[in-house]
């Protein structure tokens, strides 16, 4: 695993990018998802483990393999023409960039759907995290 963090790349410019895509009079809405390190731990944000220590980081690392597979199936939904995804990798600390997700369609539910698949994907067959107390 990489030690040193990247640097998450510009949401704007990959809107500019979508929005002159072959595709782009197929889409009507854009979303971005930005996932970044909280100082919460999982077990307290999600089991309500009120004793779960602060977060002063996490390792983190994923499957490139992986991550185009999904977009690939993201880009295969209904609707859906645009998906991209930046993930970070390395030691990263609270505040600092874990991911990046643009998904382009034609209309709301589509678009809400194909971002929260997606998400999903990545964050539960793409990565590896690891919570640093």
């Amino acid at each position: 695993m990489k030690e040193t963090k990247q640097t998450a790349p510009s949401v704007d410019e990959w809107l500019r990018e979508a929005k002159a895509s072959p595709d782009a009079s197929k889409i009507g809405m854009y979303l971005a998802h930005n996932g970044v390190v909280r100082m919460d731990a999982r077990a307290r944000v999600r089991e309500g483990d009120d004793l779960a220590p602060p977060v002063r980081g996490m390792r983190f690392s994923h499957d490139r393999a992986k991550v185009d597979q999904a977009i690939g199936e993201t880009l295969r939904l209904p609707g859906v023409y645009y998906a991209r995804a930046w993930l970070n990798e390395g030691t990263l600390q609270v505040g600092d960039d874990i991911m990046l997700v643009l998904v382009g369609g034609d209309i709301r539910p589509r678009v809400i759907d194909a971002l929260e698949f997606l998400v999903g994907r990545l964050k539960g067959e793409c990565v590896t995290e690891k919570e640093v107390f």
